[in-house]
């Protein structure tokens, strides 16, 4: 094999190997992953969480389940990344937390949204919903977040 189909083969590998990782990593930012993706977020987060009380582990963590990426949002001139995690797919409905970033990541907020199990289908979870707000989120933040919530097409 000369030295020119050799760097071909080397080429062609290299870039089969960089789209395998490329499919695998996304570059969507979920809010399961943002802890681990940047130790100031998880210092933010650590600072909204640490008065509270009884947090379940998901929300502590931010380890529950999130298949949807996170947006830029903007409120009152500020940029954040919002998005939403779930304890589980399974109860997502019922126990679900949407989180709010600031741009500069010194900020966050969080609402947690709690539904009966077990609730008829015939019933809107709006009615039936407690909301539990996390670093004190303004009512232009709680709106954003609450906005946030509505985008789910199970969410009436």
């Amino acid at each position: 094999m000369n030295s020119v189909t050799f760097k071909a083969v080397a080429v062609a590998l290299l870039l089969g190997c960089g789209a395998t990782a490329m499919a695998a990593n996304d570059g969507q930012v979920r809010v399961n992953g943002l802890l681990s993706s940047d130790p100031q977020y998880r210092e933010t987060w650590q600072g909204v969480v640490k008065k509270e009380e009884r947090v379940p582990d998901w929300v502590l963590n931010l380890t529950g389940e999130s298949e949807q990426q996170m947006s830029a949002v903007e409120e009152d001139g500020d940029k954040y990344l919002v998005g939403p995690l779930c304890e589980s797919q399974q109860v997502c409905l019922n126990h679900r937390l949407i989180v709010a970033f600031s741009w500069n990541k010194k900020h966050a907020y969080g609402m947690l949204v709690d539904v009966p199990e077990g609730l008829p289908s015939d019933k809107s979870p709006t009615r039936h919903a407690t909301y539990r707000w996390l670093g004190k989120p303004d009512s232009g933040m709680q709106g954003l977040l609450m906005e946030e919530l509505k985008k789910d097409p199970k969410w009436y």
